[in-house]
């Protein structure tokens, strides 16, 4: 297995007087945003921090009682917590355009996780071959995106780690849609290797013009899948964490910056460096599974899979230490926000057991299910001064308020109004912005009377008000009451038809059909 250089396992702790917001990881009213400039506050800069795959209940500050989080633990102890925070889709690409873009999955034009690095011409790397083209589905780029608003207010902008809207060459790569520095996987197929052939990056620093490929050559001298692989030593989400480092510490007081830090982590593979973060698992977990690889997927062999899993996390949890000591020591804590998210419920992919650490925390369902494990998610915003330490909230919001969110930090009036592309049939949004909840404004709060989603690989529909959850199944509806049935394992449709009519008049309304994310409708 590589090792990792710069990965010491160092104990970073947060200082009391960080103010630093930190925002990661779900609506359906457009309201008018904050009146921030009112109260006389500088900008806040805004750091995303949008981990991959991370189930509800992974975070030892949501109750996991195996893996090692202090940072994130300490980020939640100076923070707030919440408790009933949704993702935007059950996977990556669509979870992540309802963030970009504003909309719920049954109005964004990116709904799945369509490819476009099938049937391509290869390209030799080394040893290997890999594909001329890589990326997913494009935003619509008649659509305005949050990095685009944010740019146009005089915001610095940053993406490191996983893109996942659109394909090299597309119209919707960053370089396109106003994000000033980006080095991670246009691919989010790509990420599958954290020891991969390349890297992409778009920097105006260093001249590019467009989005151009790193290649990772002490990487590409040996094989993508077999026990060599392991001889590779570039580490991608080292890497990636380091340039989000060096982008920060690039930063200053003067002009506001919002970095959007997608790492891949924990997602598969199974793959890190044997440093000390996996050795002290691996006596942990000195009874542990293996995996044989799946080679199509890119997903390679594992031993000591629940050490490899834990590491991640752990790993994961160091990086933010890191981020928050690089704030620190630039001076930038004062005015920061930081929110720690994920962007769909836990997988079971590449050797990965849910089960054994009870990663759904008490929930029903995985990544790709619309029940409540693959769509609620960790959520946690920390902003000292302004964001109550040690809250916990229980407020029901999902990926598509987090632009309204951002756009009242920013002090962007009446976004809805001036970003609405007139000339696009259907334009948009569908969020509620959150910040009076941040800032303790409980009663200034609007409130969904729903929240929606749709995955069409699952052919499943959801649909949550109040305690009531709907879910559809290839057209089959199924309707859950949360507050005594939180594992919905209790069909109620047949007792309550009058709460099942209600939610599907909300599946009526809200479904605008797509030829490219096809779904099964339930009977009206």
């Amino acid at each position: 297995m590589a090792k990792e250089r710069a990965e010491s396992p160092k104990k970073v702790f947060f200082m009391k007087t960080n103010k630093t917001i930190w925002l990661t990881g779900v609506g359906i009213i457009c309201l008018p945003t904050l009146v921030w400039a009112k109260q006389n506050v500088q900008q806040p800069n805004i750091l995303f921090i949008l981990c991959d795959d991370m189930g509800y209940g992974d975070l030892a500050c949501y109750g996991q009682p195996y893996i090692h989080t202090p940072n994130i633990d300490q980020m939640a102890r100076e923070g707030m917590r919440f408790t009933q925070a949704y993702a935007g889709s059950p996977v990556s690409a669509p979870s992540r355009a309802t963030i970009m873009t504003g909309q719920h999955t049954g109005h964004t034009h990116v709904r799945g996780n369509k490819e476009y690095w099938r049937n391509v011409p290869m390209v030799k790397y080394g040893v290997n071959e890999d594909f001329s083209v890589v990326g997913q589905e494009p935003y619509d780029p008649q659509h305005k995106i949050l990095p685009e608003m944010l740019k146009d207010k005089g915001y610095r902008t940053g993406v490191f780690g996983k893109w996942a809207g659109g394909y090299e060459g597309s119209a919707s790569t960053p370089d396109k849609r106003g994000v000033d520095e980006f080095y991670g996987y246009i691919c989010q197929f790509q990420a599958h290797l954290y020891y991969p052939n390349f890297l992409n990056r778009y920097s105006k620093s260093q001249g590019d013009t467009a989005v151009v490929r790193e290649i990772m050559e002490q990487n590409i001298q040996y094989p993508m899948f077999g026990k060599d692989y392991f001889k590779r030593k570039q580490y991608s989400a080292r890497i990636i964490h380091d340039k989000a480092l060096e982008w920060i510490d690039k930063q200053d007081s003067q002009h506001p910056f919002v970095g959007f830090l997608t790492y891949t982590l924990p997602h598969a593979e199974l793959a890190q460096p044997e440093d000390s973060i996996l050795e002290n698992y691996q006596k942990k977990f000195f009874e542990d599974k293996t995996w044989g690889g799946w080679e199509d997927s890119r997903y390679n062999a594992a031993v000591h899979t629940h050490a490899q899993f834990a590491g991640m996390i752990t790993r994961l949890d160091q990086y933010v230490g890191e981020v928050f000591a690089k704030l620190k020591e630039k001076g930038l804590d004062k005015n920061t926000v930081v929110i720690f998210t994920s962007d769909n419920g836990p997988h079971e992919e590449g050797g990965a057991d849910p089960k054994f650490f009870g990663r759904d925390g008490k929930l029903r369902g995985l990544k790709r299910q619309c029940y409540e494990g693959g769509i609620r998610i960790p959520f946690i915003a920390w902003w000292p001064e302004h964001i109550k330490a040690g809250s916990v909230n229980n407020t029901q919001f999902a990926f598509y308020d987090l632009m309204p969110t951002f756009c009242d930090l920013a002090g962007i009036k009446n976004f809805a109004k001036r970003y609405t592309n007139k000339k696009l049939a259907g334009d948009g949004f569908d969020g509620i912005s959150i910040a009076p909840t941040l800032l303790g404004k409980d009663a200034e709060q609007k409130h969904h009377d729903y929240l929606y989603w749709e995955f069409h690989e699952t052919d499943q529909i959801g649909v949550r008000k109040g305690d009531w959850k709907l879910v559809v199944v290839k057209g089959e509806p199924r309707l859950y009451n949360l507050a005594s049935d939180i594992h919905e394992d209790h069909n109620m449709a047949a007792e309550h038809p009058k709460i099942l009519a209600e939610l599907l008049a909300a599946i009526k309304k809200e479904h605008r059909d797509s030829k490219d994310f096809e779904i099964t409708l339930p009977k009206f």
